[in-house]
């Protein structure tokens, strides 16, 4: 027998008109009773007071119709990947290449509870390795996590070996893989490397393998134990164990599975609410088909720039969040003051597509920041005639001017020794392909602006600002209409930490006003609303 419980009123009544409503709402730290007015026949909401059995009520004396617990942030994404990271929120800062997410970000954001991830992509091994001095002298000694980005690197397999080798070297336990079609030994090596068995025969993972996706075709091998023949390969090299191989075919390759709705950089403009439960259903079913002792995570990014955004990746079942754009025009950012004052103007429909500086030969594009920028329409450009023609020196002649005098500002013969001085460095392999195939000197030359592009808006090249290469997804543009009219609104306010600690807040409101509106409560809609607000940490 169910038993009727009522509830007595402490210092404030229940209430029930909508401003009322709203702001109780808000208060998602404490416990609420959804109460009824006897005599209206109304719900109200009420906070502390107390409960007691019905009978000898009292005329202050309200039914209860439903209680909920109190909800704090740091139960958003259900626990389990707080406590798999020692972490105090399901949150990251994504990487953002070319070290625009940067080591002081990371260090932020470790203090604060959250996971950062540095923006290693573009980066020389050398800057990698110094930023990497940063942040493991900051964080290790204090035993705090953090993690860097592994971009997939097709057209230099070397550079992502060379990587790989780094973080092994240096003992990073947490890297974010981005912008893999399939797997490679490089990723497979990390991701299995320090595999044991514990007293009690559970497998343990030294490092922890975070896989950016946005299709379940990329996402399947990554939720799957590595293959035999890529294990066979690496144990054959002595770059893994025998153990370490065998144990691999219990676990899945990736733990951590990041799906990747419509961001900045490189993006498949997916909407999450499409994307989301497929890979959702696809985990569900990979768990059931290799009975995994453990569980991989599902997380979500792109498009998270508001409260609402964030409230919906959790309901969606997501256990953790990762945000891009917003981060970028964090103060923390690598991106030039310059750079942060055109996202912090940019609208919802401020953003469009441009060809990838790392993989522009396949065509794979990048989403970038459209306004105040002809870095998009300049990319295409180029694009369009690597595919029309073989060799540079097919160019007509008033196309190869116009080149050199708007886009390069430069002769290409001085553009080449450029980018042969930069490859000798990096991978000379690249220069004797160009020697072998003119075609790929051409795409060197082509690829010479477009990974300059993010360098000039890195450094605030006034002489290059129209050519700025900016990675924005929409988000950018939803975030800054939230802020509007709050701290947040100005540039210099922006911090990694507030706005993260304002997103995760307003998504515990959001999801508290959900759920006291699911309970048949008149919630108004500006409940919400959640407003930015100052935190003290």
């Amino acid at each position: 027998m169910q038993t009727m419980l009522r509830w007595i009123p402490g210092d404030a009544a229940p209430a029930f008109m909508q401003e009322e409503l709203t702001a109780l709402t808000a208060r998602v730290r404490e416990p609420a009773y959804i109460v009824g007015n006897s005599e209206s026949g109304s719900l109200g909401l009420a906070l502390g007071g107390a409960i007691a059995p019905a009978g000898n009520a009292s005329g202050t004396d309200y039914s209860v119709a439903a209680m909920l617990p109190a909800l704090y942030p740091e139960w958003l994404g259900g626990g389990s990947f707080t406590r798999a990271h020692g972490v105090r929120f399901a949150y990251i800062a994504g990487e953002m290449a070319n070290g625009i997410a940067t080591a002081r970000m990371v260090i932020a954001m470790a203090k604060a509870g959250m996971l950062g991830f540095f923006g290693a992509a573009g980066l020389p091994l050398e800057r990698v390795q110094q930023n990497l001095d940063v942040i493991q002298a900051e964080l290790d000694p204090v035993g705090l996590p953090w993690g860097i980005n592994l971009i997939h690197t097709p057209n230099e397999p070397a550079m992502e070996e060379h990587i790989v080798d780094l973080y092994l070297r240096r003992g990073v336990r947490r890297v974010s893989a981005s912008a893999f079609m399939g797997l490679t030994p490089s990723i497979v090596r990390y991701a299995c490397s320090g595999l044991s068995l514990d007293n009690n025969g559970v497998i343990r993972r030294k490092n922890h393998l975070f896989a950016k996706i946005s299709r379940p075709e990329v996402a399947r091998p990554f939720m799957s134990p590595a293959p035999d023949k890529m294990l066979a390969d690496l144990v054959r090299r002595g770059l893994l164990t025998a153990e370490e191989a065998r144990l691999a075919a219990y676990v899945p390759l990736a733990e951590d599975i990041t799906v990747e709705a419509d961001s900045g950089g490189h993006t498949d403009n997916r909407p999450l609410t499409a994307l989301f439960p497929v890979i959702m259903r696809l985990r569900d079913d990979l768990q059931r088909e290799y009975r995994y002792a453990c569980s991989i995570r599902v997380g979500a990014s792109g498009g998270l720039g508001t409260p609402a955004a964030v409230a919906a990746a959790f309901a969606l079942g997501a256990a953790y969040v990762m945000t891009g754009s917003v981060n970028q025009s964090a103060v923390e950012s690598g991106l030039s003051e310059d750079g942060r004052a055109m996202l912090a103007a940019a609208g919802l429909a401020d953003v469009v597509m441009a060809p990838a500086a790392d993989m522009f030969e396949q065509g794979v594009k990048v989403q970038v920041l459209k306004h105040g920028t002809l870095f998009s329409s300049r990319g295409f450009q180029l694009l369009e005639l690597y595919r029309s023609f073989n060799r540079i020196e097919d160019l007509p002649e008033h196309v190869r001017l116009k080149l050199e005098k708007e886009v390069f500002q430069a002769p290409l013969d001085q553009i080449w020794a450029d980018t042969a001085r930069f490859f000798e460095k990096r991978e000379p392999g690249q220069l004797e392909r160009a020697a072998r195939d003119p075609k790929h000197k051409m795409a060197l030359i082509f690829r010479w602006y477009l990974g300059k592009a993010s360098r000039w808006a890195i450094d605030g090249a006034q002489e290059r600002k129209l050519d700025y290469q900016i990675w924005c997804g929409p988000a950018m543009g939803s975030f800054n209409a939230w802020v509007s009219g709050s701290f947040l609104e100005q540039p210099q306010n922006r911090t990694v930490v507030q706005i993260a600690c304002n997103l995760l807040e307003g998504a515990a409101v959001v999801t508290r006003a959900q759920q006291l509106r699911s309970y048949g409560l008149p919630i108004p809609a500006q409940a919400f609303d959640y407003r930015p607000r100052l935190f003290q940490l």
